[in-house]
């Protein structure tokens, strides 16, 4: 089975369509298959409509969040509730094209890879849009050692495996491909079909992008990091500790230098009038600071792990039998 995972925000008028659209060329593929809506907040007529597609059709079900938590938090909610091997997204605004995907379901058996991601070639947004996504893409090859043009297309495929494995909330989505990587799965990319938008407008815009930023450095860190924060932090502690170290032993010999032979010599300071004691003061406290928290990363890590939820269900409009319970 394929489970469908669409995680919906304010497109009520999209959403009959893509419906239709997805069951076409499932049934053309003679997959078995579910469809699952994620509304994430929306304030529109979303909820009902997801309603009344689940009511005409019994492969389809609705989650229904009771605020907005977010894309990653809908992806996760579709994935626990999914009871396909293999799962699939794509965004509900139609610029995803459903027919893309026996391309990434081939792409994925003759390669024998765990995700197949898209990427927008032809990308239909506009130049704001556009840009920041290239230069984003960019920066995150460059962190990660990875090859891919689009980590952040929202039309994928992959095992429930992975996507069982990975810890999604906030903007994690954005870095379901650098986190599968990092986790051993095998993860390549298709050219896929990119529409211009039909109804509403874009969730997303230039605002996004610091906070991409920051989030990119953080997923370099956790998947480089995650199971031995130690060896980042302890290694700038300890060579900001050394330094400082190394500049107090100067100036310990440098003051004993003084007091026995140049003590009247003006060229000569006190050694409290040096800066280089002030800093190397302060880069010793520094890096006592930084081996400590490495220490107590180290402990979190050890003896304690975050399962909670970054969602809360308010309805749902089925739940399968065989499927997870709410």
């Amino acid at each position: 089975m394929i489970s469908i995972v669409i995680p919906v925000l304010n497109e009520a008028l999209s959403l009959k369509q893509l419906h239709a659209e997805i069951v076409q060329v499932a049934e053309a593929q003679a997959w078995e298959f579910e469809i699952i809506f994620v509304d994430d907040g929306s304030c529109d007529a979303s909820w009902p409509t997801i309603c009344e597609i689940s009511q005409n059709d019994a492969r389809s079900l609705g989650i229904r969040f009771r605020r907005n938590f977010g894309k990653a938090a809908a992806i996760r909610a579709g994935v626990d509730r999914a009871r396909g091997e293999w799962i699939a997204m794509l965004d509900a605004d139609l610029q995803d094209d459903p027919k893309e995907l026996p391309q990434l379901w081939q792409q994925l058996q003759q390669q024998n890879l765990d995700l197949v991601t898209g990427w927008k070639r032809n990308r239909q947004d506009p130049w704001h849009k556009r840009w920041p996504s290239f230069w984003f893409n960019r920066a995150i090859n460059f962190l990660t050692g990875m090859s891919l043009h689009d980590h952040n297309c929202g039309l994928k495929l992959g095992s429930r495996e992975l996507f069982a494995s990975l810890v999604l909330y906030g903007d994690r989505h954005r870095f379901i491909t650098v986190m599968a990587a990092a986790n051993g799965f095998r993860v390549g990319e298709v050219v896929v079909n990119h529409r211009p938008r039909q109804f509403g407008q874009s969730k997303y815009g230039l605002s996004r992008l610091p906070k991409g930023l920051l989030d990119l450095v953080t997923i370099s860190f956790l998947t480089s990091f995650n199971q031995r924060p130690q060896h980042v932090l302890g290694l700038v502690g300890g060579g900001t500790f050394l330094i400082g170290m190394l500049g107090l032993i100067y100036a310990a010999i440098y003051w004993v230098v003084r007091m026995v032979w140049y003590a009247s010599d003006p060229s000569w300071p006190p050694v409290h009038q040096r800066p280089l004691v002030f800093y190397c003061l302060g880069a010793l406290l520094l890096g006592a600071q930084l081996l400590c928290l490495g220490f107590l990363a180290e402990l979190i890590v050890q003896r304690t792990a975050d399962r909670s939820l970054p969602y809360q269900v308010r309805e749902s409009t089925s739940n399968p039998t065989g499927g997870p319970p709410m």
